[in-house]
């Protein structure tokens, strides 16, 4: 039995606001300061960063906070080509998963001044910091490699 149906294409406008709490409120003023805020979970000491209210593997409170780096390296990364709707920069670029040094996560955010076949796992990179801050993860404009 086969299915027949049709689709339509519609652009939906969904705007909210949320409530960031004391720990991502710290973490974003950080950003400001060109600090990225972690926190390190008193149980299995894992730093984790962005920052948590509690440890997703012990599911205790995270209440010891460090200053993570600002250098790692790419654990995997993927370039886009095409716009993508809700990507803080337009095509082309790359988006990658990060391993900050000391950390025990990955850290998604862009890589930029790199050509695609530059970069590849294990690839060193730092953040490069917008001269503008507004308090969010956009105020690192992108990691360049090391």
């Amino acid at each position: 039995m086969s299915k027949h149906f049709g689709t339509i294409q519609s652009l939906v406008w969904l705007p909210y606001q949320f409530s960031l709490g004391p720990v991502f409120s710290r973490f974003l003023e950080g950003m400001k300061e060109e600090r990225i805020w972690a926190n390190r979970c008193p149980q299995c000491h894992k730093v984790l960063v962005p920052a948590r209210t509690f440890c997703p593997e012990c599911y205790v409170d995270m209440a010891e906070w460090e200053e993570a780096s600002q250098e790692g390296e790419v654990v995997s990364w993927v370039g886009a080509s095409r716009n993508v709707y809700g990507a803080p920069v337009e095509a082309p670029f790359v988006g990658a998963l990060i391993r900050l040094d000391g950390t025990d996560c990955n850290f998604l955010h862009l890589i930029g001044e790199a050509d695609t076949t530059e970069i590849k796992r294990g690839t060193r990179v730092k953040a490069l910091w917008n001269r503008e801050k507004s308090g969010w993860m956009t105020d690192i404009k992108y990691f360049v490699p090391v």
